[in-house]
């Protein structure tokens, strides 16, 4: 059985993960016969929205267990992630990508991402093993690779950064998976553009079947 470590960012689209996102990605990955564990940054989100307003709270809340709401629990910090005990790694969307896993949607173009995230995706690439991302958690791919094919659907200001970065924009609808075979990077738009909650569905399920399919070849 091949495992998916799902990396979360939070809980709740506008700080943290897209929670329709993250569920759909474990779904998907359960019906296609694999496993997951999650994970998450142990640390302070950049902030805490009210999701029925729109307005930032004050509050101060920590990433690890702001995701472990979606996770029931079962999740783990990422500073412990080995890439020997998983054969792929995921990033369901939502803003705490770009605020929490790497600081994008504050800094544009000066663009950090934190050391954890990258340390989990530096060892699943120099061990050939796939990486997913959805949504927008491509900006994070964007951070630290150069000349990949990347997609968040058709966004001007990500489509900005992802070349300015070295890399290629690929523009993509529902459903549909950019894969750049050579370094087994697979992106997915989903709530980058306007869907129902089954396009969501479509696009996990594609790009966690893109991701196991390329697990059977070198």
């Amino acid at each position: 059985m091949k495992k998916f470590a799902v990396v979360l960012s939070g809980c709740g689209v506008y700080d943290g993960t897209e929670i329709q996102e993250a569920v759909l990605t474990l779904l998907a990955i359960d019906k296609a016969g694999a496993s997951y564990q999650c994970f998450a940054p142990e640390m302070e989100q950049y902030h805490t929205i009210n999701h029925l307003t729109g307005h930032e709270t004050g509050e101060k809340r920590d990433v690890l267990a702001e995701s472990a709401r979606i996770a029931r629990g079962d999740i783990k910090p990422l500073s412990g992630f080995s890439s020997d005990s998983f054969d792929a790694l995921i990033f369901p969307g939502g803003f705490g990508a770009a605020k929490n896993l790497c600081d994008w949607a504050i800094k544009g173009d000066n663009c950090n991402v934190k050391p954890e995230v990258e340390r989990a995706v530096k060892l699943m690439s120099e061990a050939r093993k796939p990486i997913g991302a959805i949504c927008i958690a491509p900006v994070v791919l964007a951070g630290l690779f150069r000349g990949t094919k990347l997609t968040t659907g058709n966004d001007p200001a990500s489509k900005k950064f992802i070349e300015k970065t070295g890399n290629r924009y690929a523009v993509a609808t529902h459903g549909e998976v950019i894969c750049d075979p050579e370094k087994k990077l697979f992106t997915t738009p989903c709530y980058m553009l306007e869907a129902s909650i089954s396009q969501i569905a479509e696009g996990t399920e594609n790009i966690v079947r893109e991701m196991l399919e390329s697990m059977r070849t070198p």
